[in-house]
């Protein structure tokens, strides 16, 4: 948050000279201390948000790469030869503490074609597939352990 402060800063000055940074530095100082005094804010949780950023910009590439998968799963199941699709519902429970972490795992699978999330319930989720196929492993994919890993940052 420090550093974006001092973003914040740089931005609405439009300009960089010597005089800019260095007041920048002590304004995002100043203001930095102010959050962490009055608003529950400190040092340990800013180092905290890093390292779960980094991360979590992984885990977008992640999703990224996954909806591409499904993409063309999806696209090989409409081209299939097969008459019927087989679409299925499936309810499972996952292990995720945190409402973000779990609302993350249902948008993400919303995100991600030939999946829905229809219902997120505490720790359970109810999703629509468009075929059986697309179904298995949903309470062990990719998502669900990149998350909990996420979560296990900055214990």
């Amino acid at each position: 948050m420090l550093f974006l402060f001092f973003l914040v800063w740089i931005i609405f000055n439009g300009a960089i000279t010597a005089e800019i940074v260095v007041f920048g530095v002590a304004i995002a100082l100043l203001v930095f201390a102010f959050v962490c005094r009055f608003m529950d804010y400190s040092l340990k949780k800013e180092l905290i948000f890093w390292k779960r950023s980094g991360y979590f910009l992984y885990y977008v590439a992640t999703l990224v790469a996954e909806i591409v998968k499904a993409n063309m799963a999806v696209i090989r199941l409409i081209l299939s030869q097969r008459e019927e699709v087989e679409p299925a519902i499936v309810t499972f429970r996952t292990s995720l503490r945190s409402q973000t972490a779990r609302v993350l795992l249902a948008n993400s699978i919303t995100l991600t074609p030939g999946t829905i999330t229809v219902s997120l319930n505490n720790d359970r989720l109810v999703v629509h597939c468009l075929d059986k196929s697309l179904a298995e492993g949903m309470e062990d994919s990719v998502f669900v352990k990149m998350l909990e890993k996420l979560e296990r940052i900055g214990e």
